[in-house]
Order: C-alpha cells, then structure tokens, then sequence
C-alpha cells in the first residue's frame, strides 16, 4: 500500500496570470485508513478554466486555502477500501485534487464503467465539466433550432467543441471562433463547423457581418469580453445568448469587464442566460447516456490533450489560459 502521496498545493494566491511559481509540489505521509473511507489512486485530472477562480480566496466556487490541495476533477481506481461496496480496482470519478493518491468517502464519489473506453474519457466527453456541460447548454438552456445561426467562442476547446457538434447535430448552422488557423482549420475539417473565425488574426465583427448576414440566432459564449461585445453587435431578432464561461476575465475578477454592447438585447428583443450544469441535476444522466452512445457509434469527437506528470499541472493551467489546447486539457499522474 503507498507510503506517501504527492500534491501540488497553492503556494500564494495570483495576482493577474496563475504562473507555476504560484504553486508548490510536496510529499506527505499517508495515515491508515479511518472506517468509512477509502484510497484512489488518481489516473487524470480535469484542467479547467474555472480552477482560476476558486484560488481567489473568496467567490462563486469553493476556495482552495493556502497550502491546500489544488481542487480538480479526477479519475482513478481503488487501492485500498474501508467500504462494502467500494472496492479494490473498482474505477471512479470525483473531486479528488491534484495529487498521486487522494483518501476520501464514497459520497465523494461515483463509481464509472471503465468499459466505456479510456478512464479520460470521464473527464473529457462525458465529463460533468465538458460533455456534460455542454449537453445540458445547448439541450436544454441555448436550444438551436434547425437553420439557426449559432455561433460558440473558444469553439476548439473542451466545452465549446462538443456545443458545436451537438448544434450542429441539431440542425444548426454552426460558427466557432478559436484562436490560430491550426484551430480554425480543426473546427472546419475535423469537427464539420461550417464556418470558423481566427480572433488572433480576424477582426471579429467584420467576419460575423461576412458569415451571418442576417445576423446571430444563438452565441454560446466561454469567454467573455470584446468577443462577447461583437457577438452582441451582429445578433439577429430574438436571439438568445448563453453564457457559459468567461476565461478572459477569471484573471482579474475584481475588475471584471461587462458587455458594453448589452443594449443590443433590448433593440433585438433578445435574451441572455448563464447556467451551470449543476443546475440541472435530473439531466446529467441522459446527458451522460447519450455522449456514451455518440462515443460509441463515432459520430462525437472530442479531442484530448495530455500533459504527463503531476509536476506539469502547472505549467497546463497556464497553457490553458494561453490558449494552448486543443480539445480536452488533461494531466495524467499515474
């Protein structure tokens, strides 16, 4: 049984960029086993925009305190059980931190079908903060209709490229907007987006007049700011606009930039609604099954980006936030 466990925990709190040398990584020793509990060794975990936000010290998200364990979706396998029911080997999915070996009880956890594929899999397309999130977005909060113009920032990343497909499998006519032309060219070659915008390069407003004449049905939106602000001036009548995300402002939330262009909603009589995807708990399942099927049948992608070693969690919060990854961002620690 391990001896010790490994962890990346919260060296001082960010100001402005969350760099590596915001964080430390420090070797403990592991007690016994109280009753109720049991051991994960930790395969994966989730790298998220929103982490950003919970090293703040206050806000909407639970908090990671100084010296603690950075907070992160996880999945791995039991290696040592004080439960009935929760065995050894048996794979799970819960909050389980950055670290080698994380000793929770069960109420923490859920127990996965590793026949599903790669344990990853469980983070990235039926992941509760990606596949999941994205299901409950457009099924049930940003609804597409067949022939709307819907259009999705940080279109290559996790969430945003899953939205696509599912509007897309909807009958939508699907715009992303992601940051190079390598992603640009992903949307539209790999993923079937019909159109795609390079913000690093594009002048964003004048792309959206070009590609959505008759202006924006639906924005599903994870990033906020000036994209937010051109979105909203290229909207059509009674559009809807669903905010998911903001990752350009997690940096600076005491200074948080609103849309400037918010009036655009009364003159267009259109809607904005934020949502997360624990405010739909009774649709997590059917979202779960039907992610599982499109898995299975190939007709879902969902690409995932690895960096290997716990050290390198990191350096891939950072490169998130750079607008490094394509697809899932995940490290693996075991």
């Amino acid at each position: 049984m391990p001896q010790t466990n490994t962890r990346v925990t919260l060296a001082h709190r960010p100001v402005g960029e969350a760099t590596p040398d915001c964080f430390a990584l420090e070797i403990e020793q592991l007690d016994e086993l109280d009753d109720g509990q049991v051991r994960v060794a930790v395969e994966y975990v989730s790298v998220d925009a929103g982490t950003r936000t919970m090293l703040r010290g206050e806000g909407f998200h639970r908090q990671v305190g100084l010296g603690e364990t950075i907070l992160a979706g996880g999945v791995g396998r039991i290696v040592e059980s004080t439960v009935d029911g929760w065995d050894v080997g048996q794979a799970v999915r819960g909050g389980l931190g950055v670290q080698m070996f994380a000793t929770v009880r069960p109420d923490h956890l859920e127990k996965i079908d590793d026949s599903l594929g790669p344990l990853s899999n469980h983070l990235g397309a039926l992941g509760p903060s990606t596949g999941v999130t994205a299901w409950i977005g457009i099924r049930r909060v940003a609804k597409p209709k067949p022939g709307d113009t819907f259009v999705v920032s940080a279109a290559a990343g996790a969430v945003g490229s899953i939205a696509g497909q599912i509007a897309k499998r909807d009958g939508a006519r699907v715009i992303g907007i992601a940051g190079g032309p390598a992603k640009v060219r992903y949307l539209i070659d790999d993923l079937g987006f019909d159109a795609a915008i390079d913000y690093k390069n594009d002048d964003v407003n004048a792309r959206l007049r070009e590609l959505a004449p008759n202006g924006v049905d639906v924005f599903f939106d994870n990033v906020g700011g000036p994209i937010l602000d051109a979105v909203l001036d290229n909207l059509a009548m009674r559009a809807k606009v669903v905010i998911c995300g903001a990752i350009s402002q997690y940096d600076d939330m005491d200074n948080v930039t609103g849309p400037s262009m918010y009036l655009r909603l009364a003159e267009r009589q259109s809607t904005m609604e934020g949502y997360a995807y624990f405010h739909f708990p009774e649709s997590i399942a059917p979202a779960t099954a039907e992610l599982a099927a499109w898995l299975a049948d190939d007709t879902l992608r969902c690409s995932e980006e690895i960096l290997d070693g716990i050290e390198r969690y990191p350096e891939a919060l950072q490169f998130m936030f750079n607008g490094g990854n394509t697809g899932k961002l995940l490290v693996k620690i075991a």
